[in-house]
């Protein structure tokens, strides 16, 4: 099983110094990769279904995986997720090719739909319509990515006539793995993703969420070019090597824990603790 590390770019790794460390740490311990989430902004005060509050350190996803790329040579670069519907596609598109080749191939353009009201309405972007959007940028993103000469004719975005370099280093592109546990999200990783993820979800949580990807899939016909879905979880804290064994038994390709952590050395000691207790896993 594929071990990741949630958490570059947030807490304590939003500091450059700390980043760098637990990037170099998760590398030499043999993680396959290094995820980091997204908030343009946060609710203040701080109110459910908000995550942390407002004065969370977190810097923007594209910038703190190129900073670490910069200092690490194997370790993929998974974006868990970046809010599609929050981001014009087309500067998106850009940004992600533009991080692939940097890294030399090592972006995981993980994606979502977002959930926070206050979050879209300060960025003038209807909450309503988030789904439709995500599916029509995804779209318009890989058309930019693959297509000789690129175009898309859409309710939210349109182009043609236009081209944009250089395409990502992965071809065809990027493998896009898709977030969230809603019906649409699971249809959406079925016809349109390379893998699916699901943050913060125990084993009973990531049984139900399998089974209704299966649902899903039974649904809606799964384009033959895709392949396999890859399975990707972000256990609650205090993943210990039984639960990952049941993670693994369920069909889970990669975990991705994370560390409520508050420094630096915290993160660094669980990186090469989790890497010795579930390494031949």
């Amino acid at each position: 099983m594929k071990l990741g590390y949630f958490g570059i770019g947030s807490g304590p790794c939003a500091d450059p110094d700390a980043a760098v460390r637990v990037a170099g740490a998760a590398e030499d311990a043999g993680f396959e990769s290094l995820w980091t989430g997204e908030h343009v902004v946060l609710p203040d005060p701080q109110v459910p279904p908000s995550p942390v509050p407002p004065d969370t350190a977190m810097l923007d996803p594209v910038v703190a995986l190129a900073f670490v790329a910069a200092a690490t040579e194997r370790v993929l670069l998974g974006t868990g997720i970046i809010i599609v519907p929050q981001r014009n596609p087309l500067v998106l598109a850009k940004q992600l090719a533009s991080l692939d080749v940097l890294s030399g191939g090592r972006l995981l353009f993980g994606a979502g739909v977002g959930y926070l009201r206050p979050e879209f309405a300060a960025l003038g972007v209807p909450f309503e319509e988030k789904g439709a959007r995500t599916d029509e940028y995804l779209d318009a993103i890989l058309a930019l990515w693959t297509e000789k000469k690129p175009a898309y004719e859409g309710r939210f975005v349109s182009f043609s006539g236009v081209d944009a370099h250089p395409r990502p280093a992965q071809q065809p592109h990027p493998p896009l793995v898709i977030g969230g546990h809603s019906r649409g999200a699971f249809r959406r990783a079925v016809l349109r993703g390379n893998g699916w993820y699901g943050f913060f979800q125990d084993v009973d949580a990531s049984a139900r969420c399998l089974r209704q990807l299966e649902d899903a899939a039974a649904e809606i016909e799964r384009p033959e070019s895709l392949g396999r879905l890859d399975i990707s979880i972000t256990p609650p804290p205090g993943l210990d090597r039984d639960s990952a064994a049941r993670y693994r038994d369920l069909g889970v390709d990669r975990l991705i824990p994370l560390c409520p952590a508050r420094s630096a050395e915290e993160v660094v000691d669980f990186v090469r603790r989790t890497a010795d207790e579930l390494a031949d896993l």
